[in-house]
């Protein structure tokens, strides 16, 4: 089986969502973020600082070559689209489920969250939001499914998805 593959800009819910999709389904969970963090011997912001975002972009490419095939729920990052590599092999998996949410509500998520340091979500609402919607026909010509999370908690997200993704198990 191919993995099921979660995409969506910070905040859309992907880790959380995809702990209880795999939690569910009683599959191994990836998180882009954490495999990176700890193949990187460092925090995201420490190297996007030391080498640059297309440095960053090319070890998340690896990863995902990496894991695309395993059976496993993947949590990528919010930029795995931006790299026309990645989005070709995207395209070739079953199901790639884009979280969306409202830019508006994702903005509130990242500011909320104290644990995660995202250099890209340093800036301004406005840059953020503009930066959001560049990546959005991204996500959306990659995605096999797409749930607006916004106004749903994580729970209700991983019901609607156990019956799309359980005919692959």
């Amino acid at each position: 089986m191919n993995a099921i593959v979660l995409i969506g800009f910070m905040g859309a819910g992907k880790t959380t969502v995809g702990r209880l999709l795999s939690q569910e389904l009683d599959i191994p969970f990836i998180d882009f973020d954490q495999a990176l963090v700890e193949r990187l011997n460092m925090s995201i912001a420490e190297y996007f600082d030391q080498f640059g975002e297309e440095a960053f972009r090319n070890e998340e490419t690896e990863l995902l070559h990496e894991v695309m095939t395993q059976s496993a729920v993947l949590s990528t990052g919010g930029g795995i689209v931006l790299k026309e590599l990645n989005r070709m092999a995207l395209k070739q998996m079953k199901h790639v489920i884009f979280l969306q949410a409202e830019a508006d509500t994702v903005y509130q998520r990242v500011l909320q969250d104290h644990n995660m340091v995202r250099p890209l979500a340093q800036r301004s609402q406005k840059d953020f939001i503009a930066l959001y919607e560049s990546r959005l026909p991204l996500y959306q010509e990659v995605a096999t499914i797409t749930v607006d999370t916004t106004k749903k908690t994580p729970e209700t997200i991983v019901s609607e998805l156990i019956d799309v993704v359980k005919e692959v198990l």
